[in-house]
């Protein structure tokens, strides 16, 4: 991925800052988008990335991420769309106004996102060529009870991404699109809620068969593989980073 161009979405924290600091160190020139512009520029700054101010929800925004790459950087050659949310609202909590935003930022913004790295994708000067990696959950899979907004959302992005998968293969684009399916992982976020109140670890280490909860650079490894050319037959593909979370059956005891 040296000298290759990656836009990282939700780049300001957890996984998607460990996306930009595996690209940065890989040698890609990086543009971090997200709403957090003091998280977005620290990171930007820590690891040599540029920040841009994008709402993802919003199709000028990414208009203008677009001008961005044409203007400066002539090309894009991978695209991480990792920016969700949480409403923490069950089915009889969710409210209208908090299902739309989330369904805005999570699924929205994830289409707009392949829609523009498409666009771009197709001008690079070797001819079409990239790819599309959709940050979805394990949640894709198994639902929780507590976020009924966060769930469909991840399971949208699995229909999302074969979709554009499908379509940029048929067409012969040289576009790939493939998932990534994050279980329990140990973002800042996180962090800060286990030491307010340390008996949450052991409950989200059991979470997964191998005991532990993910980091956030073993996510962002699979990421990494994804865009680059060791997985250029690789597309349409759901790539779990759970510890086995979704392969176990509940246990009786």
């Amino acid at each position: 991925m040296h000298d290759k161009v990656v836009v990282v979405t939700g780049g300001a924290s957890g996984i998607g800052e460990a996306m930009v600091k595996r690209f940065c160190a890989e040698g890609a020139r990086v543009v971090l988008g997200d709403v957090d512009d003091a998280g977005g520029l620290r990171v930007a700054e820590q690891h040599g990335a540029q920040f841009l101010h994008l709402d993802v929800r919003l199709p000028e925004h990414w208009q203008a991420l677009e001008h961005l790459l044409g203007s400066d950087y002539g090309r894009l050659d991978a695209l991480m769309n990792n920016a969700g949310i949480v409403s923490n609202q069950s089915i009889v909590e969710a409210d209208v106004s908090t299902w739309s935003n989330l369904l805005s930022v999570n699924l929205t913004g994830m289409m707009l996102g392949c829609q523009t790295a498409i666009k771009v994708m197709q001008k690079n000067p070797e001819g079409s060529a990239g790819s599309i990696v959709n940050t979805a959950s394990s949640t894709s899979y198994l639902a929780i009870p507590g976020d009924v907004a966060y769930c469909t959302s991840k399971a949208g992005v699995v229909g999302l991404t074969k979709s554009v998968a499908v379509h940029c293969a048929t067409e012969g684009l040289n576009i790939r699109a493939n998932s990534i399916h994050p279980g329990a992982t140990m973002t800042a976020i996180l962090k800060q809620a286990v030491d307010e109140m340390p008996e949450l670890e052991p409950k989200l280490a059991r979470m997964s068969p191998m005991g532990r909860m993910g980091k956030v650079d073993e996510v962002a490894a699979m990421a990494f593989f994804l865009a680059s050319e060791e997985a250029a037959f690789c597309t349409g593909g759901q790539f779990p980073v759970e510890g086995g979370t979704v392969s176990e059956h509940p246990r009786m005891l």
